[in-house]
């Protein structure tokens, strides 16, 4: 998609709803200065052009019974697109898998994995990793902490 240009509106909607999806229309019309018709107008273009793609809860992982999470690097024995399709669409099917990301340089994945404990990640390596005939080289790294600031820079903003 190319690059869209947005005012100081779409980028006070776009903010306030990345940190609140669950904000009501009313609320998020005053936020940002608007009548609630034209901010419910607003959030359908946004949502029409692609702008918005979806709204999500935040769960604490600890809950869930998440005790530790790390980023797996892999490197591929080989390029092509059908063993980067096919080890993507495997990554994808595995509960533990939080992201993934495809990336240039050294390593060719990068996926963030929530596991119980060690021996889950171990497991998790030995099973759905190192058995893999694409994978050449796997590099795991724990996390210790994960802060995420919730908001995407609007580098498109026009005013």
């Amino acid at each position: 998609m190319d690059k869209m240009s947005f005012d100081r509106i779409d980028d006070a909607i776009l903010r306030t709803l990345q940190n609140n999806a669950r904000i009501s229309n009313k609320e998020l019309a005053a936020v940002v200065g608007l009548a609630p018709s034209s901010c419910l107008e607003r959030v359908r273009r946004l949502t029409d052009r692609g702008v918005l793609t979806g709204f999500q809860a935040k769960v604490d992982p600890v809950t869930l019974g998440v005790g530790l999470q790390a980023f797996v690097a892999v490197q591929l024995a080989k390029h092509s697109r059908d063993l980067v399709e096919t080890f993507r669409a495997h990554l994808l099917t595995l509960d533990e898998v939080v992201s993934v990301y495809h990336m240039g340089g050294e390593n060719d994945f990068l996926v963030h994995v929530a596991v119980r404990d060690a021996n889950h990640l171990r497991d998790l390596a030995l099973d759905a990793f190192t058995t893999r005939a694409e994978v050449a080289r796997m590099e795991t790294a724990l996390v210790y902490e994960h802060v995420e600031p919730g908001v995407w820079p609007n580098y498109a903003i026009s005013d």
